[in-house]
């Protein structure tokens, strides 16, 4: 099932640019639009579980951390 995704507030450069490539390649502007976006999303690597972790404990690494023994043997305690 194909969606659609609507752009707003685009600057007039940016559109005109967009318009002369699409022609280039033969394309209509929302043609060049998906093939852009194709293009650079496919290109992008997906980060691996490693790295998201890694990015995880970076960002959390200033917060106080609870041991998760501590958070199962609280649970157990409130039943």
């Amino acid at each position: 099932m194909a969606g659609s995704l609507h752009v707003r507030n685009l600057d007039e450069d940016l559109i005109s640019k967009l318009k002369l490539r699409a022609a280039r390649h033969g394309r209509s502007a929302e043609a060049e639009h998906r093939a852009i976006l194709r293009q650079v999303l496919d290109s992008e690597p997906e980060p691996s579980f490693d790295d998201l972790a890694a990015e995880l404990r970076q960002l959390t690494a200033s917060r106080k951390q609870t041991p998760s023994e501590l958070l199962q043997r609280e649970g157990r305690d409130e039943r």
